[in-house]
């Protein structure tokens, strides 16, 4: 967050949510009765390539946080998490092959075979 004008403001990020996963989101939000939550996604050490992602929901914001709003939808990355999904896209796929969240990220060199981690 930043402090301009006696206004606090919150800093953006560059991760996109696609139409499709807004929507996902919200229906899963309107499921649980909540309207409080934001979508989180950050980065971890871990997995089989060295970094692993996450994709949860919080009612929180910490500092250092950007947050950007998705068609009423808010996603939030921490900021150590920013530069490596500078540019990444989030998309909800639902198909016979794969249902589930999925990620785009320009910054991965490599990933697992498993496409849950990254490098």
């Amino acid at each position: 967050m930043t402090v301009q004008n006696d206004q606090i403001t919150e800093a953006a990020h560059g991760v996109l949510l696609t139409d499709v996963a807004a929507s996902k989101v919200k229906s899963l939000l309107q499921q649980e009765g909540r309207d409080d939550l934001r979508l989180r996604v950050g980065v971890q050490p871990g997995g089989c390539s060295g970094l692993i992602y996450q994709l949860y929901f919080d009612e929180r914001t910490l500092d250092g946080d950007a947050v950007r709003d998705f068609d009423g939808v808010g996603v939030v990355v921490d900021r150590m998490s920013a530069p490596y999904l500078e540019g990444a896209t989030i998309d909800f796929a639902d198909t016979i092959e794969k249902q589930g969240f999925t990620i785009d990220n320009p910054n991965a060199g490599s990933s697992c075979a498993c496409g849950d981690s990254f490098s």
